[in-house]
């Protein structure tokens, strides 16, 4: 006989503001993440009368479904099942500005917001720590690099230990700025994910290894190593045939000393450039590789050239219950 799940109070409103992410950062491969500060915000308010409601704007607004299939509220109804409890009635408003299919972390700010938003409504005695929210959206994303900097914030380095996911967090160096150009063209996570090889040579690996471990001290304590220790070995020129003008980006700006990556499965590319005047220079090459429009907008070219920061506080949720 199937578990009786108790209906989730009616008459309540919560929202969540989650960061959008960029994983690998290079080396780190399925194990590092940055949270920047590029937001998705979600809406929901319960009834009790079983409707499901949408309201999308921004980002992908006329591609997500509008059911139950929308993976907001697959995330919400997974959550509340596991803790035995269900929606009956779900007003849902998703303003998002994270873009979709171009390795910002988009659906795992939408696993984070459907979760957190589920949390916050249930009764208090039933609610779980951040760390069970943490390992069930990384459970259900199937990788922690992109939900651990959306829950959390700064830069996540993330691990799986008997059978569960761990994460630890912290500020980058002030001086760091990423800068994001963000293609009209999407790629998919699986797409990319297939072009990897099922093993890498031993000397790839090592080489890897080491340049993971010098990017963590170069983000903390050294940024003017960012360039050495952003050089990837095992998965960027794997997958560059699927995202050829993203490569070329990427070849550019470290040619110019600038320490760029190509953000999680791409294609967006990341620059973590370090103080105003290496911004500068990587917005000027970035903007420099898109088409101009007659107007000579170069952001409505190829490429969108965005100047963000590193959010410290990670996703943000607020309740409102009616009386």
């Amino acid at each position: 006989m199937a578990e009786q799940l108790t209906p989730l109070a009616a008459g309540q409103h919560v929202s969540v503001h989650v960061p959008a992410t960029s994983a690998n950062l290079g080396p780190g491969f399925d194990s590092l993440g940055l949270a920047l500060t590029l937001h998705d915000t979600l809406s929901l308010e319960t009834f009790d009368d079983g409707r499901l409601a949408f309201d999308v704007r921004g980002e992908g607004a006329e591609d997500v479904p509008q059911d139950a299939s929308h993976l907001c509220v697959r995330a919400f109804d997974s959550f509340l099942a596991s803790v035995g409890f269900a929606r009956v009635g779900l007003s849902v408003t998703a303003e998002n500005a994270i873009p979709h299919g171009r390795g910002l972390g988009s659906s795992a700010a939408a696993i984070v917001s459907g979760i957190l938003a589920a949390n916050a409504l249930l009764p208090e005695d039933a609610q779980r720590s951040a760390r069970e929210l943490f390992e069930f959206a990384a459970a259900m994303e199937g990788h922690p690099d992109n939900v651990a900097p959306a829950l959390y914030g700064g830069l996540a380095i993330s691990w799986s230990q008997e059978g569960a996911f761990r994460t630890v967090t912290f500020a980058p160096d002030a001086s760091v700025i990423p800068i994001v150009a963000i293609p009209q063209f999407t790629l998919s996570t699986e797409l990319a994910r297939g072009m990897l090889p099922a093993q890498v040579p031993h000397k790839d690996a090592a080489a890897n290894s080491g340049r993971t471990a010098l990017l963590i001290h170069a983000v903390r304590e050294a940024p003017e190593l960012l360039l050495p220790a952003t050089e990837d070995l095992l998965h960027q020129h794997y997958r560059a045939p699927a995202m050829e003008a993203s490569a070329e980006l990427v070849r550019t700006l470290r040619a110019a000393e600038i320490a760029a990556v190509v953000s999680g499965a791409g294609p967006t590319v990341l620059a973590l450039t370090v103080g105003a005047e290496q911004a500068a220079r990587a917005e000027k090459i970035m903007a420099g590789t898109a088409a101009a429009d007659d107007a000579g907008n170069a952001a409505s070219g190829l490429w969108r050239v965005l100047r963000l920061n590193v959010d410290a506080d990670g996703a943000k949720v607020e309740v409102h219950r009616r009386k």
